[in-house]
């Protein structure tokens, strides 16, 4: 949670969702100031692509602005359409894109949170899944695309997603290492917070081989 709000957003601006990156883009069209614990914020309504308005507290949640954001695509790669243009896959070529597709979100990465964090991070990722909306929500999230099917076909973002998956396994078996210094109480609540599948991926990690 943020505590010094880092920016203050005018009516217009896109931002992402930094916890929430499948809602799209989001453009902001209400502002007012407020206070969290003492610091100045804002409470932004903010209409997304793929979730409607939100009223949002900067208090609570560190915006990003949509520039910030990095996207995606595959094997053999359609032009990219007009509503593309704030895509990194407009500019990437078949590589750059399955790395876009297939990598890990910053917040399940950055070596600056704490081990806490990376791991709750890690762990809210397994609400994505390998077929139907949750499918779509995910290569949303990867790409930024308001419409993921507007660029890949189906098959293609189930063999990204596929890739996606090992690397989720193989990070968490990471960060749950790193995670033998947090107080038992708090990792017994992430556990408990996780989606179903993060909750089946701790258990396939603890049981015994």
């Amino acid at each position: 949670m943020p505590t010094t709000p880092a920016r203050k957003f005018q009516i217009g601006d896109r931002v992402i969702h930094p916890l929430k990156p499948e809602w799209g883009v989001g453009i902001v069209s209400t502002t007012a100031m407020t206070d969290h614990e003492g610091t100045p914020c804002q409470r932004l309504a903010i209409r997304f692509d793929r979730a409607g308005l939100k009223t949002i507290s900067t208090g609570f949640v560190d915006l990003k602005p949509a520039t910030d954001q990095p996207l995606s695509t595959n094997r053999e790669i359609p032009k990219a359409s007009a509503n593309d243009s704030i895509s990194p896959l407009a500019d990437a070529d078949e590589k750059q894109i399955r790395e876009i597709m297939t990598r890990l979100p910053g917040s399940a990465t950055d070596p600056f949170a704490s081990p806490a964090d990376r791991l709750r991070a890690t762990l809210a990722l397994y609400r994505f899944e390998p077929t139907g909306a949750p499918l779509i929500d995910w290569a949303a999230a990867q790409s930024a695309l308001a419409d993921p099917l507007s660029r890949f076909n189906r098959h293609q973002l189930e063999e990204f997603f596929s890739t996606f998956a090992r690397n989720l396994d193989t990070h968490l078996s990471k960060v749950v290492r790193e995670a033998n210094t947090v107080p038992r109480n708090e990792l017994v609540q992430i556990a408990q917070s996780a989606p179903p599948r993060g909750q089946q991926a701790l258990q396939r990690l603890h049981r015994p081989r």
